[in-house]
């Protein structure tokens, strides 16, 4: 077990792992655990009774938090042409195509948190599949990321658009903002997301479909939800 610090300890003590909270209470308590110096990002974890194993269990989206993620984020696209052009126009901060590939494979970049592509140019972006998908970056059309609607993709995303989509373990690990937004807003994102995730659920999920659902600042400790009180 790593060591924990004295900030963590003395946060750790305010909550009751014994009990479940409600949703107002945990993020309650996530703004008095919140003790280091920068503005710590809030992020959610979900835990689903489904096996992501099999392809009619699998849950995966994206949604424009209410709220926004606190977070800019940088965005590349994979376009030619006039879709370059938009993509430029819009806002990207890298537009490229057969070159961008080429750098993020012999010079191993990325500085930028979301790819977005045009189908034509899956073609180039799939080589890249198994250096971007076990980042999670690469482009799918499931979360809006490969599209012709480049415009649309990008204002979106920095609108504070988020993906979700299960581990290995199916739990889905999501930011909703960060702990300046304050109680009000991280409610209306946390909200916002736990609404998708159960409009997800897969006709093939038996049983309990929220296993278990945890809240948690970049440094503090986990705050269990009770996941019976949240409307499925």
């Amino acid at each position: 077990m790593p060591k924990r610090g004295k900030n963590y300890k003395e946060s750790a003590k305010l909550i009751d792992r014994s009990i479940q909270y409600d949703v107002s209470e945990a993020l309650g308590l996530i703004l008095q655990t919140a003790k280091a110096k920068f503005d710590e990002t809030v992020e959610v974890h979900i835990r689903l009774g489904v096996d992501g194993r099999h392809a009619d269990q699998q849950v995966r989206g994206a949604l424009v938090l209410p709220h926004g993620t606190g977070k800019t984020k940088k965005v590349l696209v994979f376009a030619k042409g006039p879709k370059a052009s938009e993509a430029e126009a819009a806002g990207a901060d890298y537009v490229g195509a057969e070159e961008l590939a080429e750098k993020i494979k012999s010079e191993n970049w990325f500085d930028f948190d979301v790819v977005v592509a045009t189908p034509d140019m899956m073609s180039v972006v799939g080589r890249l599949g198994k250096i971007l998908g076990p980042k999670g970056l690469m482009p799918n059309p499931k979360s809006g990321t490969v599209t012709m609607d480049v415009e649309k993709a990008l204002q979106e995303i920095k609108a504070g658009k988020v993906e979700y989509r299960l581990d290995k373990t199916n739990i889905i690990h999501t930011p909703i903002g960060k702990v300046s937004f304050g109680k009000e807003k991280l409610a209306d994102n946390f909200n916002a997301l736990l609404e998708a995730v159960i409009k997800a659920k897969p006709a093939a999920a038996k049983g309990q479909y929220l296993k278990s659902v945890t809240v948690a600042t970049t440094m503090g400790p986990g705050i269990k939800i009770n996941p019976l009180k949240i409307s499925s």
